[in-house]
């Protein structure tokens, strides 16, 4: 089967207005046989002869006269969406835009853009999911609107990335611990006992390949997923919690924070989307407005 000719739809649009083909022929500029040849064609398409003869006019079949009541809204919508995207109205602008960030994002820059986004936009909501891999399918799948968080190896190679800020590890502890007194030292930090933080439940981490370097081990008592539980723990007991610093600073309110003894790499924090929203212009307001909140310290 052919696939019709979408051109003619603006074509019986005029015809079905005019009811003339010399009519039809002047709004469009073409010529009466060149409009005559067009009737042909659309009798063809439809199988219909859409106007008929009577006396010394035509006029409309009961198929043409169904079509004129959807044909016009047809051509009106192909036009919209053909037409250059008009400019972002922030004001009326309704939609809902899902992010998938740790819970430790969320705390820590989540008001800042909620209150940007309803300053600008107040018919915007945000929806936070809990970033717990970091699988790029639902970014591809459009489960998601925007991610944060650092690169890793099953990042889709066609996600788009634009980096926030660079973050470190520090140390928590509750602020009367024995740790928050005196110098810090690799092996006073190896000795306390620890909450590990893993979203892949590893008994390790990159402090503990740093401390075996030094002849170290640290006793981890506790494993959780996400920083804003280990630092709970670590508030309401004596376990040390090490977290990235900035991406915490208004979960560790309270507490005792300190530089590590033990050199660990700095981190990027960035965030991703799909290469189909880089044009959608509500998409770049919302992603200025979370570089904006993340330039905001702590």
């Amino acid at each position: 089967m052919s696939t019709p000719d979408l051109n003619l739809l603006i074509t019986l649009d005029v015809l079905l207005a005019e009811g003339s083909v010399a009519g039809a022929a002047r709004r469009l500029r073409l010529s009466p046989s060149a409009m005559s040849r067009a009737l042909a064609r659309l009798r063809e398409t439809t199988g219909d002869p859409l106007l008929v003869r009577a006396g010394r006019g035509l006029v409309p079949t009961p198929r043409a006269l169904a079509l004129r009541e959807r044909v016009p809204q047809l051509v009106q919508e192909a036009e919209m969406v053909l037409r250059p995207a008009e400019k972002l109205d922030l004001e009326r602008l309704a939609r809902t835009f899902t992010l998938r960030t740790s819970d430790g994002f969320t705390a820590n820059f989540g008001p800042a853009l909620v209150a940007r986004v309803r300053a600008e936009a107040p018919g915007v909501r945000l929806r936070f999911l809990q970033k717990l891999d970091k699988d790029s399918n639902p970014l591809r799948q459009g489960l998601i609107d925007l991610e944060t968080g650092v690169i890793g190896a099953t990042t889709g190679p066609e996600v788009r990335v634009r980096s926030l800020f660079r973050d470190r590890f520090i140390g928590v502890v509750r602020s009367a611990h024995p740790l928050s007194q005196g110098t810090m030292t690799a092996a006073r930090y190896a000795a306390g006992q620890h909450v590990l933080v893993s979203r892949r439940g590893l008994d390790t981490g990159l402090m503990d390949e740093a401390l075996q370097t030094l002849g170290l081990t640290r006793e981890i008592v506790a494993c959780v997923s996400g920083f804003s539980d280990a630092l709970s723990f670590a508030r309401a007991s004596d376990l040390v919690a090490t977290v990235p610093e900035r991406h915490t600073g208004n979960l560790r309110a309270g507490m005792f924070s300190f530089a590590l003894p033990v050199s660990l790499p700095e981190i990027t924090v960035s965030m991703m989307w799909h290469p189909r929203m880089d044009g959608d212009a509500a998409h770049r307001w919302l992603r200025a407005c979370v570089q904006e909140a993340c330039r905001i310290d702590p």
